[in-house]
C-alpha cells in the first residue's frame, strides 16, 4: 500500500499530542492517590471509591466519544479539531482539580468527585479523536507503527517532565505548605500542556479522511460488528487487565519509597529513571520488532517483564542499586511492548473496514479507551482497598508490617501475576484472519 511518506515533523507533530497528555496522565498515575490521602485528606477506602466510580463513568462516556468522534466532519478534519476545541478547558480543570479548597470532609469529598470527573471527562474528549487519528494519518501499518513509537516515545518526555518537575515545584511554590505546592505546580503543567496540544492541533495533518456516511448508523449497531471481532475483544480483556498492572506499579511508586525502602528522597529517581528507561523502550520498539510478528513480540516482552516483576519482590530493600537496575529493565520491557499493541487496534480497524465498508477508527478506540480507563478504576480501586485492609493510614510516619508487604506485593508479585496473564490473553488474538501482525519495514 503505497501513501505519502511520512515526515519527522508528521510524527513530531503527532507525539506532541501524547506528551501533553502524559503530563497529566502520569501526574494521575503516579501522585493522585497519595496526593488525595496524604495531601487533599481523604480516607484511602473513600479514595479507592471514587477511583471506582469516575472511571467507570469516564468510560462510558469514551464510547460515545468514539462514536460521535466517528462521525465528525469538518474543513479542519475529522478527529484533530477536538483538540483545538477542548485544549484550553482541559488545561483549566487540571489545575482546579489539585486544588484543595477549605471545607468539611464531606464538601472536600464532593469536590473531589465533581473535578476529578470533569478532569476524566475533558481528557476523553481529546484522547479519544487523539488515539483515532493515526488512521487518519498512515495507510500502512509501518507507518502507523512508527507513528505510534514516536507517540510513546515523546508521551515518556511527558512523563519525564512529570517525575523530575512535579515535586521540587511543589516543594518550591509550596513553601512548605504541600497543599498550595500541588495547586501551583499543576497551573504550571496544565498550561505546558494546553500549549503543546495547540502545537499539536498545528502540526498534524489528517491526509485519508473518509467521506460522511449517507446511512443513519446507531452507536449499538457499531458496538455489535465490535463483539463479533475475535481480536478487538482479545485486545479489550488485555487493556483491562494491562492497566490494572501498570496503576499497581505506577500507583504505589511513592508508598514503596517511603516504607519499603524508608527512602522518601528516592522517589523522583525511581520515577525519572522509569521514563528514561520508557523512552528508549518505546524507540527501540520499531527497530527491534520491524520485521517479526507483533503478537509473538508483544508475548515475549510480557513474559520477560513477568519474570523481573516476581524478582523483585526478593531483592532486600537496601539493595537500591538492584531495584533501580530491574526497575529500568521493566520499564524499557513494557514500552517496547505498548506499540505494537496499539497498532494492533490499528490492524482490527483495516479487518473491520473491508468487512462493513465503514472505518470505525473513533469506536474501536474509544472501546479500548473505555477498557483502559476500566482498568485505572480497578486498580486505583483495589490500591485504596488493599491499603485500608492492609492497616494504612494516610500521613503517618510509620506503617504497620502487614500494610508495608502489601505495598511491596502492590509493586512487584501483583502486577506480575497479571502481566502473565496478557501473554493467554493475546494468545486468543488470530494472525490468520485477516489481520496483519508482522512488520513491515518502519517509515
Amino acid at each position: 500500500m503505497t501513501e505519502t511518506t511520512l515526515t519527522r515533523a508528521d510524527k513530531f507533530g503527532y507525539g506532541l499530542g501524547d506528551t501533553a497528555c502524559n503530563l497529566v496522565w502520569q501526574t494521575i498515575m503516579l501522585f493522585m492517590a497519595y496526593f488525595y490521602t496524604d495531601v487533599y485528606g481523604l480516607s484511602p477506602a473513600h479514595m479507592g471509591t471514587m477511583f471506582l466510580a469516575v472511571r467507570v463513568i469516564d468510560a462510558v462516556f469514551d464510547i460515545g466519544m468514539g462514536a460521535l468522534a466517528d462521525r465528525t466532519r469538518t474543513a479542519k478534519g475529522q478527529f484533530r479539531p477536538w483538540i483545538l476545541w477542548f485544549a484550553v478547558p482541559f488545561g483549566l480543570v487540571c489545575m482546579m482539580t489539585f486544588y484543595t479548597p477549605d471545607l468539611s470532609y464531606g464538601g472536600k469529598l464532593a469536590y473531589a468527585y465533581v473535578s476529578y470527573a470533569l478532569l476524566s471527562l475533558l481528557y476523553s474528549t481529546i484522547n479519544v479523536p487523539y488515539c483515532a487519528m493515526i488512521n487518519n494519518l498512515s495507510q500502512t501499518s509501518a507507518g502507523r507503527v512508527s507513528l505510534q513509537s514516536w507517540r510513546f516515545a515523546m508521551s515518556a518526555c511527558g512523563g519525564l517532565i512529570v517525575s523530575l518537575a512535579a515535586l521540587p515545584l511543589v516543594a518550591w511554590l509550596g513553601h512548605g505548605n504541600l497543599q498550595q505546592g500541588y495547586f501551583h505546580a499543576m497551573v504550571l503543567i496544565g498550561a505546558l500542556g494546553t500549549v503543546l496540544l495547540l502545537v499539536c492541533y498545528r502540526l498534524t495533518h489528517e491526509k485519508y479522511i473518509s467521506p460522511p456516511e449517507t446511512s443513519r448508523v446507531s452507536v449499538w449497531q457499531d458496538i455489535a460488528v465490535l463483539t463479533k471481532s475475535r481480536e478487538w475483544l482479545s485486545l479489550f480483556i488485555l487493556n483491562v487487565v494491562n492497566l490494572v498492572a501498570v496503576i499497581f506499579k505506577a500507583g504505589v511508586v511513592i508508598y514503596f519509597c517511603n516504607y519499603v525502602l524508608s527512602r522518601p528522597d528516592l522517589v523522583t529517581t525511581f520515577l525519572t529513571v522509569s521514563i528514561v528507561a520508557a523512552f528508549f523502550g518505546a524507540l527501540c520498539s520499531g527497530i527491534f520488532f520491524k520485521n517479526y510478528d507483533k503478537v509473538k513480540g508483544f508475548k515475549i516482552c510480557m513474559l520477560l517483564e513477568a519474570v523481573l516483576l516476581a524478582v523483585l519482590y526478593f531483592i532486600p530493600a537496601d539493595s537500591i542499586a538492584v531495584i533501580l537496575a530491574l526497575i529500568v529493565a521493566i520499564n524499557f520491557i513494557q514500552l517496547l511492548a505498548t506499540p505494537l499493541q496499539w497498532a494492533l487496534l490499528s490492524d482490527v480497524v483495516d479487518v473491520l473496514e473491508r468487512q462493513t465498508g465503514r472505518k470505525l477508527s473513533g469506536i474501536v478506540f474509544s472501546t479500548n479507551l473505555f477498557a483502559i480507563k476500566l482498568g485505572i478504576a480497578l486498580g486505583g480501586a483495589l490500591i485504596g482497598w488493599l491499603l485500608a485492609w492492609s492497616g494504612y493510614t494516610g500521613g503517618a510516619t510509620q506503617q504497620g508490617a502487614d500494610a508495608v508487604h502489601t505495598i511491596r506485593l502492590i509493586f512487584t508479585l501483583y502486577p506480575a501475576l497479571l502481566v502473565v496473564a496478557l501473554v493467554l490473553i493475546i494468545g486468543r488474538y488470530r494472525s490468520d484472519n485477516g489481520v496483519r501482525t508482522g512488520l513491515a519495514k518502519v517509515s
